[in-house]
């Protein structure tokens, strides 16, 4: 009864007065959702089953003698979901109930809905809205979860994850733009990107940034941002699988923090400055890109995998650096996890992690300079090298 009320209510203010008004409002679909549940309760899916049908019988006469007024179907169709649901309640009412507040918002929010579809979403936005679907829901599930290739060094399924946290980076830094503005949409985007992968980011940011030359600043502002969250994500992470390591790499850690914020807040201030404000209704993202990204992740480990075999195991170091070079934080939570488990001490964790997340610097600059080309890479590659050197820098002080 209460979803028969609450999606009636909704429906009644869109019934209309007069002969042209609608069929259903608030007492038919008060009583289709009771119908539901009596019929289940009487008869069980059986006589549900022959309610239903009769509930479509009269939806379908009501359909013919009002589609000349009113084209649409959604009255009877969501006519014909309020008995089911009153059914479905029968047996499990926290679905049914969800369901139909779910339906009822959807019905509710036409207007925005149309808007968006047909004057906000261009047909460029729709493209890469199902790319990045079909990319997660169709290809992500089937790829191979187990290492594969030369030294079994490459786990599909892992690529392709990147792969789609590129595209998604992407669409994050897209949908700010259009909600925010070119000047602040982009910055923000960036920092919130970085802490899903901040290598992601930046090549994402650089090849909008070769797109739109307008958009350099912006882009640039956005990739260095997200060097923030790299390093605020690798002391979470490392302060929660071992403490004392986070003690011990307290002073580079902070000292690189500074001067990510600093160098960051000056390329956000700029952005701010910047009159760019431009159509943003084009492609989100540029497929293309992630698959160059992970193509190179591919080929790091490939290669860190080869140098394991030739040269043996040669330490925690090797290890750290190999990591480093597809990501910082496993680099930063595999050395991290040795001192938890005893097999090396905080101390000795700092020069393998501060390694680590140096190689995967090297990697973020490769990607400011083959993404977003020159002008880009000289606003970006220096903010790596300058936080890297405050990682050094700390570490020795400490």
């Amino acid at each position: 009864m209460g979803i028969g009320l609450l999606i009636g209510v909704e429906r009644e203010r869109r019934k209309g007065e007069g002969t042209a008004r609608a069929a259903a409002g608030l007492r038919t679909f008060t009583v289709a959702g009771l119908l539901g549940a009596v019929a289940m309760l009487a008869g069980g899916s059986v006589l549900l089953s022959v309610a239903l049908a009769g509930v479509i019988a009269l939806a379908a006469i009501s359909y013919l003698r009002s589609k000349n007024e009113d084209p649409g179907l959604t009255t009877e169709i969501v006519l014909i979901l309020t008995a089911a649901l009153g059914g479905l309640a029968v047996a499990q009412a926290e679905l049914a109930a969800g369901i139909g507040v779910v339906v009822t918002v959807v019905l509710a929010a036409r207007e925005p809905m149309h808007h968006f579809a047909k004057r906000v979403l261009t047909e460029s936005e729709l493209k890469s809205a199902l790319t990045l679907a079909a990319a997660t829901l169709v290809v992500w599930p089937i790829m191979p979860d187990r290492f594969l290739g030369p030294y079994e060094a490459v786990n599909l399924r892992n690529l392709w994850t990147v792969v789609v946290l590129a595209m998604a980076i992407g669409a994050v830094g897209h949908v700010a733009v259009r909600v925010l503005g070119t000047r602040f949409g982009l910055p923000l985007a960036g920092l919130a990107s970085g802490f899903v992968s901040s290598s992601a980011t930046i090549a994402a940011m650089g090849d909008k940034a070769v797109g739109d030359p307008r958009l350099l600043a912006p882009a640039a502002a956005a990739a260095v941002l997200s060097n923030i969250a790299t390093i605020i994500q690798a002391s979470i992470l490392i302060a929660a699988v071992s403490p004392a390591t986070i003690s011990a790499l307290a002073l580079p850690l902070s000292l690189a923090g500074l001067l990510a914020i600093g160098y960051g807040l000056v390329f956000a201030l700029r952005a701010s400055s910047a009159d760019v404000e431009v159509d943003s209704g084009g492609e989100a993202f540029k497929p293309s890109t992630a698959l160059i990204l992970a193509a190179l992740i591919a080929g790091t480990l490939v290669l860190a995998a080869a140098a394991r075999v030739w040269l043996g195991d040669s330490g925690v170091i090797v290890a750290a650096a190999a990591a480093g070079l597809a990501d910082a934080h496993s680099a930063a939570m595999s050395v991290a996890s040795l001192v938890a488990s005893g097999k090396l001490q905080a101390l000795d964790a700092r020069l393998p992690i501060v390694i680590g997340l140096t190689a995967n610097a090297f990697v973020k600059c490769l990607l400011a300079v083959s993404e977003g080309g020159r002008a880009f890479a000289i606003r970006v590659v220096p903010g790596v090298v300058l936080i890297t050197a405050g990682l050094w820098i700390g570490m020795f002080v400490a």
